[in-house]
């Protein structure tokens, strides 16, 4: 791994689906200065044929690496490419390697890179448990897409705001030279008991007022580094908010607290509602902390 560490890796399998994905991950590498790992998890037994056309596990994984790593060396020549052969299923191995790099990417769904897996089954597993940024990227959604005002989203709560979150936000939005909004969503107006009063409705414009002010003092840092970051307090389901904000994004960032906050996020939690259904990439980042109770940073 000498020379590796500060990079960024992402799984290939034989599939053009993936070229996008590569992609991605090979312009997140050149942003950083990093090198790029290409990893295939071989994994057993062999599939239909290969044994039969004369190949071990190692040729067939250097002729499925091939192709993306020519692929970077043309578009991206100053980024240097390390193949990388591991043995089993891919999840697993792409953990291992987050405690190793900067970032780790994978692809949306299952048609994102291991088509042969449940939908989405690698992505969520890595994002659950790695030990470094994870990037779930989509089809046709990359950093340079050409739009004239890039836009990064992040998402935060009042009371807290992760630093980690923040900081990958920032560097993502400069590196992109992208406005930075950062989005704190606000439930709907609920009902509170008031005793004999009845209930009574909850003052969300005080709560939106409290927040923002709230947040803003937690923001000023972030903006002497990007002046370009805006706040923005929304009213409405968190999810909702996030997915909808992330149509006109280059990236969505959202984070996660405690080492068993994204495992619930499979039984659907916000994070998990926007990993499905977000318009562009989503960055997840693990937040250290061990509050147990908060199930992320959104």
């Amino acid at each position: 791994m000498s020379g590796v560490s500060g990079g960024v890796v992402v799984g290939v399998v034989d599939a053009e689906e993936l070229v996008p994905v590569v992609r991605a991950a090979a312009w997140e590498a050149l942003a950083r200065g990093g090198a790029l790992r290409l990893l295939h998890a071989v994994e057993w037994p062999l599939p239909p044929g290969a044994e039969e056309a004369g190949m071990d596990h190692v040729q067939r994984a250097e002729r499925v690496i091939a192709p993306f790593a020519d692929l970077v060396a043309k578009e991206f020549p100053q980024v240097r490419v390390v193949p990388d052969i591991v043995s089993g299923s891919p999840a697993p191995a792409l953990l291992r390697r987050s405690h190793e790099v900067a970032l780790v990417v994978v692809g949306h769904r299952g048609s994102g890179g291991f088509p042969r897996l449940p939908l989405g089954s690698v992505a969520l597993q890595v994002a659950t448990h790695a030990g470094c940024p994870v990037l779930v990227s989509r089809r046709g959604a990359e950093p340079d897409s050409g739009r004239e005002h890039p836009r990064v989203v992040a998402a935060v709560e009042a009371g807290g705001v992760p630093a980690e979150v923040m900081d990958f936000a920032v560097a993502a939005a400069v590196r992109r030279e992208a406005d930075l909004d950062v989005i704190h969503a606000l439930a709907p107006p609920t009902l509170t008991s008031a005793g004999i009063t009845g209930p009574v409705l909850t003052d969300e414009k005080a709560l939106g007022e409290s927040a923002a002010q709230e947040l803003e003092r937690e923001l000023a840092a972030y903006r002497e580094r990007w002046p370009r970051l805006r706040l923005r307090v929304q009213e409405g389901r968190p999810a909702s908010v996030l997915v909808e904000a992330s149509r006109t994004a280059e990236l969505l960032v959202a984070g996660t607290r405690g080492r068993s906050g994204l495992k619930r996020l499979m039984l659907g939690s916000v994070s998990g509602e926007v990993l499905h259904h977000a318009h562009c990439p989503v960055a997840v980042i693990p937040c250290a902390t061990q509050d147990e109770d908060h199930l992320d940073a959104i």
